[in-house]
């Protein structure tokens, strides 16, 4: 293990955040992890994952610990299921192709989600009608009080709508260091949410985990941003969910509003839907900007401040309260 000081965190966000660290270096497992935490003494920790969740306001006076426990394994299977375990530094996208490979079911629909394996559960990740919490089994995370390593259960994680205890009861307790998959040997298939339909029918194939998988990768490259060439982290505000009364009073101003039913009582509406409506999509201010395809999405044109972002972010969030009555709540970590 190399620490590295001084150290530029920009390669490390997919927003291009430039920041720096005081230290840097990567575990590759739970030993090495323990030397590190030894090494970085009374200083703060950050863990990163695949960078894609978070924005960096300013340069980091402490350690940053790269998660790099990698590995994919099939660890036992029953009548209906497959288990697969994955490193939580695996890539996701990674991840999800082992699993399409192998005729696996269950996370086609999360094809080409940025981030790692890690940061799966800590955040639920969900897209096209299919949330993470569907295929979970359990993880393992190092527990920095106790130096232990930890099981946790589905139940253990009380999952919700982009949310978990690494969230909110144990943030900055763990380290998740492995997760382990439920996948399904006959599919499910899940394709009315979205766009995913329609995209299957302009393929011209049959549905399968595959040509799902292919469909959803479609319709993401077609109006979201590549990291890799304009500096973004994806959705940045979650979709609110508001009482069936309010969703009612909007749709007599607003007939196409976007709402899916939560139970009797909610209903989930579009972040980007309500950003687009007050102007918003296509905005730019210097580098920090809203993509001009899908308004959820900030991005970083080149050389804008991770405080550029977070003020857009600001002042999008205001415009909505005002004009809505919806408070947005940024999905993004603020670093």
């Amino acid at each position: 293990m190399k620490i590295n000081y001084n150290f530029s965190l920009k390669p490390y966000n997919t927003f291009s955040i430039e920041a720096i660290a005081n230290g840097f270096a990567e575990f590759r497992t739970p030993e090495e992890l323990e030397e590190l935490i030894k090494a970085a003494g009374k200083n703060q920790l950050l863990v990163l994952g695949g960078g894609s969740n978070i924005l960096l306001l300013k340069n980091f006076k402490g350690y940053v610990l790269k998660n790099g426990v990698n590995g994919i394994d099939i660890i036992k299977e029953d009548e209906h299921h497959v288990y697969v375990k994955a490193g939580a530094g695996e890539n996701w996208h990674n991840f999800v192709n082992f699993c399409i490979d192998r005729d696996l079911a269950g996370v086609e629909n999360l094809s080409l989600i940025p981030g790692n394996v890690g940061a799966s559960p800590m955040q639920n990740i969900g897209a096209y009608g299919v949330e993470l919490k569907e295929v979970f089994h359990d993880l393992e995370a190092y527990h920095f009080k106790t130096k232990k390593i930890v099981t946790f259960t589905h139940a253990d994680c009380q999952f919700g709508y982009r949310d978990s205890v690494f969230k909110n009861k144990y943030k900055g307790d763990y380290i998740i260091l492995n997760v382990t998959f439920r996948l399904n040997k006959v599919p499910h298939y899940n394709t009315s949410y979205g766009a995913i339909e329609e995209e299957l029918n302009r393929m011209g194939k049959g549905v399968s985990i595959q040509t799902i998988s292919q469909a959803v990768i479609n319709i993401r490259t077609s109006k979201l941003p590549d990291p890799a060439k304009i500096g973004n982290a994806g959705s940045f505000f979650k979709n609110p969910a508001i009482p069936v009364k309010q969703f009612d009073q909007m749709l007599k101003d607003h007939h196409d509003v976007p709402g899916y039913p939560q139970g009797n009582s909610m209903v989930k509406i579009a972040a980007g839907w309500l950003i687009e409506q007050c102007g918003w999509k296509g905005y730019r201010k210097g580098d920090a900007g809203v993509h001009d395809k899908q308004a959820l999405v900030l991005v970083n044109y080149g050389n804008a401040t991770g405080k550029e972002i977070y003020n857009l972010s600001e002042d999008i969030r205001k415009s909505v309260l005002k004009n809505f009555k919806i408070d947005l709540e940024r999905e993004v970590n603020i670093i």
